[in-house]
């Protein structure tokens, strides 16, 4: 039998990926950020309940609950070397959720993003082939400098550690990028991303296990918990893993500089976070940067593998 067995043709599990691989990367792309910035920007009404910790923790399983319940992984055998990937990807994963929650507590959503971006930068400006994406890369610093960089105040502690914080957010969100690369190069992009998801819940357990009760103490903050997880894992991670099959790595970082603007403007809409100048024009730079080098094409993960 094989390992990794796809399923029938018309089989309703490949329906929404079928759909989902129709749709442009660029625009794959804006619907994650804007779900999980959304997400997010719950995330941040539940700060004064409960540590940020926690409210990353709630969101990782959560959204490993639903991916677990959907595509049933335990029914495929699995290798050494997939579970091994798998928990990599998880911790990763973890890591830049529980990091990124810290970073937005300090800081303003698009300025937490925009420096956390600087994982992604670093991916596509060392993968990167050509000068395009290169260049798009400068330009797309420029433009992240300009969001998050000319507006702080140094001087304040909190301001100070947000941006360390931030900063490691992005370590590990290009960790995220080049381990969610392996996974969906496997062929099984999904079911190991339910892996993973359940790998990075067990591994942040243990700073949660005794605040985790907070969020279960009426309707209202279950419902805001739910909302969180789904909008800010089930959603974006099923998109991204569509499009980390299909694109290469430098591309498909790049396309992340729709980020920092899609944070921005969750952060004006729900949290009422107004942008500067600077903010303004870092916009204009990030798009530029996006129309120069994130339209290119990328290599298709090679057909997946039998045993």
């Amino acid at each position: 039998m094989p390992a990794c067995l796809p399923p029938r043709p018309g089989h309703p599990a490949r329906v929404p990926g079928a759909v989902l691989r129709a749709v442009p990367a660029p625009a794959l792309v804006v619907l994650s950020g804007l779900s999980s910035y959304v997400g997010a920007g719950f995330a941040v009404t539940l700060f004064a309940l409960m540590p940020s910790t926690t409210v990353a923790w709630w969101r990782i399983t959560i959204g490993a609950l639903v991916l677990l319940v959907w595509r049933r992984p335990w029914r495929r055998r699995w290798r050494a070397r997939e579970l091994a990937v798998c928990s990599a990807f998880g911790a990763a994963t973890a890591t830049m959720n529980v990091l990124f929650y810290a970073s937005i507590e300090l800081l303003p959503l698009g300025t937490a993003v925009s420096l956390e971006f600087l994982g992604p930068v670093v991916v596509a400006l060392a993968t990167g082939r050509g000068w395009r994406p290169r260049v798009a890369v400068v330009v797309a610093l420029a433009g992240v400098v300009a969001i998050g960089g000319l507006g702080l105040d140094m001087s304040e502690p909190g301001q100070r550690t947000g941006v360390l914080v931030a900063l490691a957010a992005g370590g590990a969100w290009a960790a995220y990028i080049l381990t969610g690369r392996a996974v969906a190069g496997a062929g099984s992009g999904l079911d190991s991303l339910a892996v993973a998801s359940a790998a990075g819940s067990l591994l942040y357990l243990p700073l949660a296990a005794t605040t985790a009760g907070t969020a279960l103490v009426d309707l209202p903050t279950v419902a805001r918990v739910l909302g969180v997880a789904v909008m800010s894992t089930v959603v974006p991670y099923v998109l991204d893993q569509v499009n980390l099959g299909r694109l290469r790595s430098d591309t498909f970082s790049l396309l992340q500089a729709l980020f920092p603007a899609t944070s921005l403007m969750v952060g004006v809409v729900m949290l009422a976070q107004r942008p500067n100048a600077w903010e303004l024009l870092g916009l204009l730079l990030v798009s530029g940067a996006v129309a120069l080098g994130g339209t290119g094409g990328g290599n298709r993960v090679p057909a997946r593998r039998r045993a």
